[in-house]
């Protein structure tokens, strides 16, 4: 896969959103095309229902595309044990961007960044029973004792130098 691809990893609640729009913003500001994908284990629903690109979901379309002027969106259907990887979802539609940065995915083999809130857990989803060989980093709101660089959990400068560096240069 050459779009190199960093997932952002917590516990549900601990600010992984906000990271992620503070990465992309500093990405974004240093000129670099970014993507992003977000897991939801839980089934969602993009379309409102009785929307034209519901209906056409409803009747059975496989692949639905709502184009505008500035946008387009998909709705694609599949099994759900037939759900692709992250890789093959990068390469099949994030091959125009310079980086992809996701929200979850914490089984895939990507690197990672775990964020961190001490009042949420005291253990590392990536250094606690099992150790996740692909965390690059640590986000944390406090001081911890990490085989990984730490950051702060506001520092997206610094957590962006880092992805520059390693995937980027």
């Amino acid at each position: 896969m050459k779009t190199p691809v960093v997932s952002i990893v917590a516990k549900s609640g601990t600010g992984k959103t906000t990271l992620l729009e503070k990465l992309i913003a500093e990405m974004k500001r240093r000129g670099y095309k970014v993507g992003a994908v977000k897991h939801d284990a839980h089934r969602f629903n993009i379309d409102r229902e009785g929307k034209d690109s519901w209906r056409l979901t409803q009747a059975g379309a496989d692949t639905m595309l709502i184009t505008s002027p500035d946008k387009l969106a998909m709705v694609k259907q599949y099994q759900a044990d037939q759900e692709p990887t992250l890789a093959e979802t990068v390469a099949t539609y994030c091959d125009d961007v310079d980086l992809v940065l996701t929200e979850g995915f914490k089984r895939s083999t990507m690197p990672k960044i775990e964020v961190h809130r001490q009042e949420r857990s005291e253990k590392l989803l990536c250094r606690g029973e099992e150790h996740d060989p692909t965390l690059i980093a640590v986000a944390s709101d406090s001081l911890l004792e990490v085989d990984v660089p730490l950051f702060d959990i506001n520092d997206a400068q610094g957590l962006c130098d880092l992805i520059v560096e390693q995937y980027l240069s």
